[in-house]
């Protein structure tokens, strides 16, 4: 008998083959190894030239992001980031730079279809939260989604999570592809100041539980406000903050910082005085903020405190603390009763007209 080496059975005669416990019992006649084992080197040499052609075909539609688990594409998803080609010299009757190096972005200053192509390449995704509780539903929620749809993230995929007391009254939209709606009930609140604070706990529980595992970047907003224009992914940055209409000409001692010292969001200077109606940035870094300001306003709370703007108040606390790396100007959210428009080429979204009075009173 002899050992083949390629094929591991032994060789007794020209017709007959005894193959071992490891491959197959039994014998089979008119069987040639060396036949048997060409065959099958010819057979791995087409697989192998089959798959080879398969993968090089359908290499450019393959992304090992889309074989990994949500939470690392977060982390391994590129940075997409095009700020050396912002136009800072565009504007210069109005601030388009802080002194950290964060852009300040007004119209005229960037390429939307740069910003667009490659955010849709990098395959950037947005969360929006809003809250409409109690009658600021019927209010505002209908105009405020309608709109957006209209104008915010268009081309990008986009959630919008809705919290609010009244499940049953949220309007149905027509939405496009790649965009859906989410419904979250929530506790209804004593008064419009809990409701105003404790969303920043909601928000970072959102984003844990529901947020992370379908978008990468977070945008929080008041309801009672109606895009008007372009709110598009030159607005997406790592952490981005909005300078108030109201307080982006004045001198910073007009700022209306919370003063008292027993406040956890005392504030002696700052840099801007940033709007609460919009603040995002990557998913990770809009949970830090809510989750610090929770706490903070938590910390109040048990001192017997309230700070001077609420959420607002430590909202301006926490930027100054920890610099938004992005600033959007007041183009983003104007309020029309101001008479000096001078600087807002475009109106991209509008204060609603507030009704506090009837709006807050139980």
């Amino acid at each position: 008998m002899m050992l083949s080496p390629r094929c591991g059975f032994t060789h007794q005669s020209t017709d007959t083959v005894t193959f071992h416990e490891g491959f197959f019992a039994g014998k089979v006649r008119g069987f040639d190894p060396d036949m048997r084992c060409a065959g099958t080197f010819g057979c791995l040499v087409l697989l192998t030239v089959g798959f080879t052609s398969l993968y090089f075909r359908f290499l450019p539609s393959l992304s090992i992001m889309d074989f990994l688990p949500s939470d690392y594409k977060h982390k391994l998803r590129p940075k997409i980031n095009f700020d050396d080609t912002l136009k800072f010299g565009a504007r210069p009757s109005v601030q388009t730079q802080t002194y950290w190096k964060a852009p300040v972005i007004w119209e005229g200053m960037f390429d939307p279809n740069l910003y667009d192509q490659k955010h849709i390449e990098g395959r950037s995704s947005v969360a929006l939260t809003v809250f409409a509780v109690g009658r600021y539903l019927d209010a505002y929620l209908n105009t405020f989604l309608t709109s957006a749809e209209q104008h915010f993230m268009l081309g990008l995929p986009v959630t919008y999570y809705v919290f609010t007391d009244l499940p049953d009254k949220v309007p149905k939209i027509q939405l496009a592809p790649r965009r859906s709606l989410k419904v979250i009930p929530v506790l209804k609140q004593s008064n419009w100041q809990d409701i105003s604070m404790m969303r920043m706990k909601t928000i970072s529980e959102t984003i844990e539980s529901e947020i992370r595992d379908h978008s990468d970047h977070v945008f929080c907003f008041d309801v009672d406000q109606e895009f008007k224009g372009r709110f598009g992914s030159e607005a997406l940055g790592d952490s981005v903050a909005l300078l108030h209409a109201h307080f982006y000409k004045l001198p910073q001692e007009r700022f209306t910082y919370d003063r008292n010292p027993k406040s956890k969001a005392f504030m002696e200077t700052g840099d801007f005085y940033y709007h609460a109606a919009i603040f995002g940035g990557l998913l990770e870094n809009v949970k830090n903020l809510t989750d610090t300001c929770y706490l903070n306003i938590m910390e109040d709370k048990i001192n017997g405190v309230e700070a001077l703007w609420h959420d607002e108040s430590h909202l301006n606390k926490y930027f100054w603390t920890y610099k938004p790396s992005r600033l959007l100007s007041p183009e983003y959210c104007w309020d029309q009763t101001i008479g000096d428009a001078r600087d807002i080429n475009v109106t991209r979204l509008i204060w609603a007209p507030k009704d506090y009075e009837r709006l807050r009173t139980k």
